[in-house]
Formats: C-alpha cells, structure tokens, sequence
C-alpha cells in the first residue's frame, strides 16, 4: 500500500520516508496545524508590541505630543509592552516600541519619537 500525502492525501513517489508531494502541500499543512494551535507567547508579545507601536505612530504625528492615558487605553494601548527605554540628563526614563517613545507624567503621556542624539 502506497503511502498518501498528509496535506492532499494523493499517493506519494519517490523516497520512502516522504509526507508530503509538494512544498504547497508542506506548507499548507504547517500553515493549518500552527493555525489550530493558537497564538504562541512569541505571538501575543509581538502583537502587543505592534499595537502599541501603531498607536503611538497615530498620537505622536509631530514628533513629541502629550496626551491623556485613557485616550490611549481605548486604542488597546498597553505600556508594559515595550522594546528598549532611554533615560535623558534629567532622570527621566522613556519606554519605546520600536522608535516610538513614551513617558509617564500622572495621568498624562508624554509622546516622543527617537532621535539621533538618543544613541550616546
């Protein structure tokens, strides 16, 4: 008895240990299983830190804003999810999601967006 494709169950040829006929039916088979498995902690994060990014992106369009909490908090902002911080000659520590920045001021936000000087 011939063995079947996992993905498209048509009989396989060729080498005895092979699963699958194509790299579509590879592919696809991966792509169903990781589906069914839901969304991985590696996934949740990158998703969290995407969001925060876009949200930021959207509030901080000149380059430094301050902003309420809340209106963030409605966009599904979440400020523990953030990608590296930078701390200025005053103290003050800035959280970013990639080269969106934030800082936390009562309940307010000030929004900053990364500049050259912030690499020293």
């Amino acid at each position: 008895m011939k063995k079947k494709c996992l993905y498209c169950k048509n009989e396989l040829e060729g080498r005895i240990d092979k699963k699958y006929c194509s790299s579509y039916c590879r592919s696809s088979y991966h792509y169903e299983n990781d589906k069914e498995k839901g969304d991985s902690l590696f996934k949740t994060i990158d998703n969290k830190l995407k969001n925060n990014r876009k949200v930021l992106k959207y509030f901080n369009k000149a380059g430094f804003t301050t902003i309420r909490k809340e209106e963030l908090f409605e966009k599904n902002f979440d400020s523990k999810y953030f990608t590296h911080y930078w701390k200025n000659s005053k103290g003050d520590v800035y959280l970013f999601c990639y080269e969106y920045g934030f800082m936390s001021k009562k309940e307010k936000y000030v929004l900053v967006h990364w500049q050259d000087y912030m690499n020293t």
